[in-house]
């Protein structure tokens, strides 16, 4: 099934595409700097150098472009069978390619202009020939290198590289609004003139497929940095996740014996491990799942048994539209991005167990000797995941809230 157009004008499901930050302060993080390798080279045009909004080159005055400071984009396939991830620009110099091939254990670097704005997902069991490429999700109309979104069901990585005041932060998340197909985690590269934010802060992962759960820890280390363990949902199981989706929203659900002829329970059928699941607004394009129409505002939209459930399993994702507070992540712009599709571990818990933190960097504070003590330390980590920290939940809830003020206007992601 191929992705139709989209009638002008209506309004996205997607996590960016219902508000604008209206309001966020500038981010200032004052912990000595760390060593980062910078990509694609070391010419002095492709240095990275985020000290100045327009950069002098010759005494001429231009904006930031990719050839003026590339960011480095890069997607990693750490699934066992081969993906073609998609990538949709929404503004800002695209990376080199929208859509290719990557083995298992492969890696493609790329580069994006410093105000790039897009998202990135994985395509599965594609049929390609040239140019054109039939996949089972993630289909772009039959396109290898994209030109337009994804078929749902899509895990989403969301990017924004150069929002709030004066363009100095970067808005990213994880978004399951549309659905959910690969597991998917983020992971920040800084860039040598960035200030350091630790990696548990930042490197946000969703993990909703049976079999690829590591063993359940309140925190755990992921990626490369055993110094910062990161804070993981701990309750799920790979048993549990085997059926996390609601029957009626598999996007391939098994034949049930004797189906047609007598009712047989759901719950007792065998699913496959590759299970994607649509979104409750992704099914049916309701009103009341979409948050659209007389449930366009927050206090009348709420989450459906499938945002719960999809919350549940990956705490730091977007579940559906107003879900900003427990899912936008705000840090300091600067530094590239690498998609991991796969990754080891478990889904994080970082918005809610880091709320003050979080808050601190998102409201303009430093990164302190004292957080960065708080955040080394699994004790503190897993007291707070469990209540020992009374206000963690609520400022965690409250961090976005406080560092946006309000959200205002439509983003204006378009027609895809």
């Amino acid at each position: 099934m191929h992705p139709q157009p989209e009638p002008p004008g209506r309004r996205r499901s997607s996590t960016w595409e219902g508000r604008l930050l209206g309001a966020a302060l500038l981010l200032s993080c004052q912990v000595p700097r760390t060593t980062a390798t910078v990509y694609p080279s070391n010419h002095e045009l492709y240095k990275f150098d985020y000290l100045s909004s327009n950069p002098h080159h010759d005494g001429i005055t231009r904006p930031l472009t990719k050839r003026d400071n590339p960011i480095p984009l890069i997607i990693t396939n750490n699934c066992r069978d081969t993906l073609w991830p998609g990538i949709r620009t929404q503004n800002g110099d695209p990376p080199e390619a929208n859509g290719f091939e990557l083995g298992p254990g492969q890696s493609r670097h790329m580069s994006v202009g410093p105000t790039w704005q897009g998202r990135v997902w994985g395509r599965t069991n594609c049929t390609v020939s040239g140019d054109s490429a039939t996949c089972e999700t993630g289909d772009c109309f039959g396109k290898l290198n994209c030109q337009f979104g994804g078929t749902v069901p899509t895990t989403l990585a969301e990017f924004n590289l150069a929002g709030g005041i004066n363009n100095q932060q970067t808005f990213y998340d994880i978004s399951l609004v549309d659905g959910y197909n690969l597991p998917l985690g983020l992971v920040y590269h800084p860039a040598d003139n960035t200030s350091y934010i630790p990696p548990n802060l930042v490197n946000a992962a969703c993990i909703a497929t049976a079999g690829y759960l590591s063993t359940s820890s309140a925190s755990g280390v992921s990626y490369s940095n055993a110094s910062f363990p990161l804070p993981y949902e701990h309750h799920e199981t790979n048993a549990a996740l085997a059926s996390w989706c609601p029957w009626d929203l598999q996007a391939f659900p098994p034949t049930k014996p004797g189906d047609g002829v007598y009712p047989y329970p759901d719950d007792t059928v065998q699913r496959p491990v590759f299970d994607p699941c649509k979104s409750a607004c992704a099914a049916d394009n309701a009103p009341q799942h979409c948050c659209t129409g007389a449930y366009s505002e927050p206090a009348r939209c709420h989450p459906s048994r499938y945002s719960r459930r999809a919350k549940a399993a990956c705490p730091d994702a977007y579940s559906y539209a107003f879900d900003d507070a427990s899912s936008t992540f705000i840090i300091p712009n600067g530094g590239g991005w690498e998609v991991v599709f796969c990754p080891q571990g478990r889904s994080t818990d970082i918005i809610q167990t880091f709320g003050p933190e979080l808050s601190q960097i998102a409201n303009g504070g430093r990164v302190t000797p004292d957080m960065l003590r708080r955040v080394m330390d699994a004790a503190y980590i897993e007291g707070t995941r469990s209540g020992g920290t009374a206000t963690a939940a609520g400022v965690g809830v409250r961090f976005v809230v406080g560092a946006v003020a309000a959200w205002v206007g439509v983003w204006g992601w378009g027609t895809l």
